[in-house]
């Protein structure tokens, strides 16, 4: 018998997001970034956080923006993303089995791969994402 649940409602999307982003505020490479840029806005960040994956994985429309252009600019690379999924996956695997937990791994993988070719590309042509 496994003590993971199902993802099935916003309680369990605060414990992944609250959980992941535990973990990554203390991870050697990703917290500094992280700490840097969100300082102390981390309750409005975690609370954008919860509409989004809510959005994602529940159909539940609470979420509304562009996730990408605040990453546009940060200097990250594929190393950065690796560990961002390696975490991601490990906060799912210690909380949640189903079909919601692996379609979060699977939208992870799908957004780590966008963001970072989106950010590769800006990086070397130069621009902005128009939103």
């Amino acid at each position: 018998m496994s003590l993971r649940a199902k993802i099935t409602n916003i309680d369990d999307i605060q414990l992944l997001v609250d959980s992941f982003y535990a973990a990554i505020r203390k991870n050697e490479l990703l917290g500094p970034i992280f700490n840097g840029i969100i300082q102390d806005r981390w309750p409005a960040h975690l609370e954008k956080m919860y509409r989004f994956w809510q959005t994602v994985l529940l159909e539940e429309h609470t979420y509304n923006g562009s996730p990408f252009p605040p990453h546009a600019t940060l200097s990250v690379n594929k190393q950065h993303f690796d560990t961002w999924l390696t975490i991601w996956h490990q906060t799912i695997d210690d909380h949640f089995e189903g079909d919601i937990a692996e379609e979060a791994k699977w939208r992870g993988v799908k957004m780590a791969g966008m963001f970072l070719s989106k950010i590769e590309y800006y990086s070397t042509n130069g621009g902005r994402p128009l939103v």
